[in-house]
């Protein structure tokens, strides 16, 4: 089975770093250079069903701090999970879970009909069958159990 490896993710609450890293986010920064993505954070009211989903569907086991933290480390990044009781706790008012509307989570896989049929039983809500985009990829939409939005893609290679 092949694991997806996140291209590009984006959350609710979005973790910087200064500057690159590559690939640990804790390794120093490099003095001058531009701020880089290393961590998405996904603010949920149910930490663990989200963590069974994203467990599933990443095939990795993710690292967890408590009931309230879970992250899974893709190679490219860091998919994290937060509840939001915790969120609360820590800056009042910042994030509501589940009320996402403008982000979508991409994850750059090897066959997009093949995650298709492999995520059969795990996704719920599907947004846009396999299908192929106008910039060059393929994709197939999902929603995520708080529905969050999920595309799964590759480019397409030439012919």
């Amino acid at each position: 089975m092949n694991k997806p490896r996140v291209a590009f993710v984006t959350g609710v609450l979005v973790v910087f770093a200064l500057p690159r890293i590559a690939p640990s986010a804790d390794k120093a920064p490099d003095p001058g250079a531009s701020p880089t993505l290393v961590n998405t954070c996904l603010i949920t009211k149910d930490v663990n069903r989200l963590v069974q989903f994203y467990e599933s569907v990443l095939a990795l086991k993710p690292k967890r701090t408590g009931e309230d933290y879970a992250e899974f480390p893709t190679g490219v990044g860091v998919l994290a999970i937060f509840s939001e009781d915790a969120q609360e706790r820590y800056i009042p008012g910042s994030a509501a879970a589940a009320n996402n509307n403008s982000v979508v989570l991409e994850f750059r896989v090897a066959d997009v009909d093949q995650e298709y049929r492999r995520l059969q039983s795990l996704v719920k809500t599907w947004v846009k069958p396999p299908s192929t985009q106008p910039w060059g990829t393929r994709s197939v939409y999902c929603r995520d159990p708080d529905g969050n939005l999920v595309d799964f893609y590759a480019p397409i290679k030439p012919r």
